[in-house]
């Protein structure tokens, strides 16, 4: 009947109490031996009534850790019970022993401890189980600057710095924020909040605009520069709906709902498209842009506009032009009409002396190649041969003169790739993102292991191959992948 009331009462299942209850009387009988011995105990949930039984497991004699109170090898084993295998548990029963004051205390703590965490482990289920990301409640209380909200019967966590700069939230206060993060080892709150993410924006925006939670409305991807400013990005495939306007809404009702929420952070609402170069324009407003060029390798864009717009397009402090790169996930470099030329030029007479250097071939021929927009051997080498053709310029026996000088210039360059990388370890060539012509590079400087890769910063693989940060931290992480396998199996 007991067992019952409290369960109703903290809203656990029975199984839960008696379990504690288990717990409690092994914990309390362990107490009673100098040795540190295994207990089961059994409480019939009709009767009350219980039983105790002493363990041991089954293990080979040279098992690490061997513990004598625990442990039985096979042969001891089987001394009891004839067919006992590894890995069984042998059990005896032991005598049921009078509990103390002391051994009544200790059992107490530990059921209570446990139907504490059984209850708390239930209201977070509860809270999980709705499909909630957003919680509204109130600070109860401050810890070292982050703030403890309590929503009904759920505490969450929002750590100092996952609130908006400059908000000073009190006890008392009422407070919305998305859940970041689920942690269920923690002692404390569970759930850890987030006022400054991303997706806190786009949670805002679907509570202020019913058409996103109908599906004729979608956020694509959301920036943020908590409390300033935020970009979004919107998109709809029904051509009736101005998704702009809609996130606006009347009189920018909607979208002032969510600026009040965010303190004051002022948001900027773009069309979405699936076209990068269009996304980036878009992203970019209120600055015009003149030209744009794509580099799908580096995932970067060269971003042309004139020198009026050049500063609304950095905008405070590289405010903008950092968001709307967060935005649209490309690398945006910004430059003005002089600065594009003049890279252009650099990078056309860079691509004129590879081809003069690796084709043996004129500077006319060179600028022919370049102006026709090829820019690697690769591409002369390997394009259909009526790409090559159409050039004016060149007849069919020039055409096949520089394929065949292309080709022969990319295995050269190809063998003597498999001589550097000769003495390098099979183990760093198989990584994610690793090539031959990467291995090169690499051997040069000796670096010829996963370890020697490994021990790396960013930059300096940067530096030596050109790759860009995130590419070159992937990298790194993946030379370093093993460090951590081989703890594990340790």
């Amino acid at each position: 009947m007991l067992v019952d009331v409290l369960a109703r009462e903290k809203n656990v299942p029975r199984d839960i109490v008696f379990g504690a209850l288990e717990m409690a009387l092994a914990s309390a009988t362990k107490k009673k031996y100098t040795e540190d011995i295994d207990v089961r105990v059994h409480v019939d949930r009709n009767t009350g009534a219980y039983e105790t039984f002493r363990r041991w497991r089954v293990l080979p004699d040279d098992a690490p850790d061997w513990n004598n109170a625990q442990m039985l090898s096979v042969e001891e084993a089987q001394d009891r019970k004839p067919d006992a295998k590894l890995d069984d548990v042998i059990e005896e029963p032991i005598a049921n022993v009078e509990f103390g004051r002391i051994g009544a205390q200790t059992a107490k703590q530990v059921i209570l401890q446990r139907i504490r965490d059984a209850e708390r482990e239930q209201i977070l289920n509860d809270f999980l189980s709705r499909g909630d990301e957003l919680v509204t409640g109130t600070v109860k209380r401050m810890e070292r600057g982050s703030a403890i909200i309590e929503s009904g019967r759920l505490e969450a966590l929002l750590p100092r710095e996952q609130m908006i700069p400059k908000e000073n939230l009190r006890i008392g206060d009422r407070v919305r924020a998305w859940v970041a993060k689920i942690d269920r080892q923690a002692r404390g709150p569970q759930l850890i909040l987030s006022r400054t993410a991303p997706q806190f924006i786009m949670k805002l925006f679907e509570l202020e605009v019913p058409e996103i939670e109908e599906g004729l409305l979608e956020i694509k991807s959301a920036a943020r520069d908590p409390g300033i400013r935020a970009k979004i990005a919107v998109h709809t495939n029904d051509k009736r709906i101005d998704p702009i306007g809609t996130c606006v809404g009347m009189r920018g009702s909607r979208v002032q709902a969510v600026t009040q929420e965010l303190a004051g952070e002022r948001v900027d609402i773009v069309l979405w498209s699936a076209d990068p170069a269009q996304f980036v324009i878009g992203a970019l407003a209120p600055a015009e842009v003149s030209s744009i060029v794509v580099d799908e390798e580096k995932h970067a864009m060269d971003v042309v506009v004139d020198e009026e717009n050049l500063a609304v397009a950095i905008g405070r402090s590289g405010q903008n032009v950092r968001l709307a790169s967060e935005l649209t996930g490309w690398q945006i470099n910004l430059m003005t009409e002089e600065e594009s030329n003049k890279k252009q030029q650099e990078e056309s007479g860079r691509i004129k002396r590879e081809f003069m250097e690796k084709l043996d071939v004129d500077e006319e021929v060179a600028d022919i190649l370049a102006q026709e927009g090829f820019a690697t051997l690769e591409e002369v080498a390997y394009v259909p041969i009526n790409e090559l053709m159409e050039i004016e310029a060149f007849d069919e026996d020039t055409v096949n003169e520089l394929r065949t000088r292309a080709r022969n210039a990319l295995l050269v360059a190809a063998i003597a790739n498999e001589e550097k990388v000769e003495g390098v370890d099979p183990e760093l060539l198989k990584l994610e993102g690793m090539s031959t012509q990467l291995a090169a590079k690499l051997a040069e400087h000796g670096i010829k292991t996963r370890d020697d890769l490994a021990d790396l910063a960013v930059d300096e693989l940067s530096e030596i191959t050109a790759l860009e940060s995130e590419k070159a931290k992937t990298l790194i992480m993946a030379a370093r992948a093993h460090w951590f396998t081989d703890k594990e199996s340790a």
